[in-house]
């Protein structure tokens, strides 16, 4: 089982990822706050169904501490780092173009650098390898603020 795409590619690690837009979330509590939308660059993948190549572009989403001018004011900015697919417990996701239910068993994960990058492989098999329903619940609430 592959917990992580992307760890053959450590040795270049060198990559860069834009701050391409923002969105306010609403916390359980009711307080709001803002993610930061990041992309990494272009990506040429093979479509399975066609064999030809497409562009794509990996994207996170990151939580923060900052007001909405401060959130206007990184868009476009590059930081270090890569997005990268990790495999976590099946969610269910709804398709919001068809309305279709599917269930995922990755999410996509900002790294500042290369040991966190390791660190979270290592995580990601421990957690794996528990199926506590509080992990269920953690993983959930990442991607409620994704949709």
């Amino acid at each position: 089982m592959a917990f992580f795409e992307g760890h053959n590619q450590l040795k270049n690690f060198n990559k860069m990822v834009t701050i391409i837009n923002y969105k306010e979330k609403q916390r359980e509590d009711g307080r709001s706050f803002y993610v930061l939308e990041i992309q990494g660059g272009m990506d040429l993948v093979k479509s399975k169904e066609t064999g030809m190549y497409y562009a794509t572009a990996k994207r996170a989403y990151l939580p923060t501490t900052f007001d909405e001018q401060t959130c206007v004011a990184l868009l476009g900015t590059q930081i270090s780092g890569t997005i990268e697919k990790v495999e976590c417990i099946p969610y269910e996701y709804i398709v919001k173009e068809t309305g279709e239910t599917i269930y995922l068993t990755h999410k996509w994960v900002y790294f500042a650098d290369e040991t966190e990058v390791l660190q979270q492989l290592q995580n990601t098999k421990d957690s794996l390898s528990k199926s506590s329903e509080s992990y269920r619940k953690s993983v959930a609430f990442e991607h409620e603020y994704v949709n």
